[in-house]
């Protein structure tokens, strides 16, 4: 819901579009119709979206063609490394180890990475800076099971959806990085990146359904959205309210200050450059 909300504010405090997209590309891990839900869940709360909902089930071909002309032009390769093979690299890699898969044995697809940092500002967290081939090595583009990865699916659809500007949770801003790299490689031009902070309980762990966090409650909207409101720092006695969510969205729109945004830690400090929980982009399900 932070991310909801702090992007919909930020986008249109700069009179820019908020675009919806579906990441739908992980069947058995996606419980029915829990998209349409989260789609039904906005609405209720006001936030209504500029454009059709981009569904990335529907742009197989899309990512298929990028990562052929990735094989072809030798920035990506086949991989055969499952977990067990990078164990000795803390998960890192930085070539294949495995042994010569099987003909037809399943094989994942890596993007090549290289010891040159990728270094970015973000607009909360500032200079944050990566080495790839030292922290998470050649990023997977498409698993071993044969599923698209976070990365691949992203990166082309901010292009192809033309957005400026990535609004988004702390947990992906190690993530960032893998993302920018994969945009120079196929030639795309690089959004700014906001990464707002996350919920956390009190042991600082982010508040997720994985770890039996409650879902958003649609049916009382002003009371989520004030409380989304003061989460992104933009203070409870600051916030308007309104007979419905779509007024008191209007108010508040005046009030958003993005310097206000907090910065994530879990113990309340800022996190450091590029220290943020980064998310799972190899999916590989054993096999890498």
């Amino acid at each position: 819901m932070l991310a909801a909300l702090g992007s919909w504010l930020h986008a249109r405090h700069h009179g820019g579009r908020w675009l919806v997209r579906v990441e739908d590309l992980d069947p058995p891990r996606e419980p029915p119709g829990a998209a349409g839900a989260q789609l039904a869940t906005l609405a209720r709360l006001g936030l209504a979206h500029d454009g059709e909902v981009l569904w990335q089930s529907r742009r197989h071909a899309a990512y298929a063609e990028a990562l052929d002309r990735l094989l072809r032009e030798g920035k990506a390769f086949p991989c055969a490394c499952s977990r067990s093979d990078l164990a000795a690299t803390g998960g890192v890699h930085r070539g294949c180890v495995a042994a010569p898969p099987l003909p037809h044995a399943p094989r994942s697809v890596r993007l090549r990475v290289d010891d040159q940092p990728i270094v970015f500002e973000d607009r909360v967290h500032g200079r944050v800076e990566q080495r790839l081939r030292e922290s998470v090595g050649d990023v997977v583009l498409k698993r071993g099971d044969g599923f698209w990865a976070y990365q691949l699916a992203c990166v082309l659809d901010d292009a192809f959806q033309g957005v400026t500007h990535v609004v988004r949770g702390a947990d992906l801003l190690a993530s960032t990085p893998r993302q920018i790299a994969l945009q120079r490689a196929l030639g795309l031009p690089t959004p700014a990146y906001v990464h707002l902070a996350l919920r956390r309980d009190a042991s600082g762990r982010k508040l997720s359904k994985s770890e039996g966090a409650a879902s958003v409650d649609g049916r009382r909207p002003l009371d989520v959205l004030r409380d989304a409101w003061d989460a992104l720092g933009q203070g409870a006695d600051r916030w308007p309210g309104g007979a419905t969510p779509e007024a008191a969205l209007a108010a508040a729109l005046p009030l958003f200050d993005p310097d206000r945004l907090p910065r994530d830690g879990a113990d309340g400090e800022p996190a450091g450059p590029g220290a943020a929980t980064p998310a799972t982009d190899d999916g590989l399900d054993g096999r890498g």
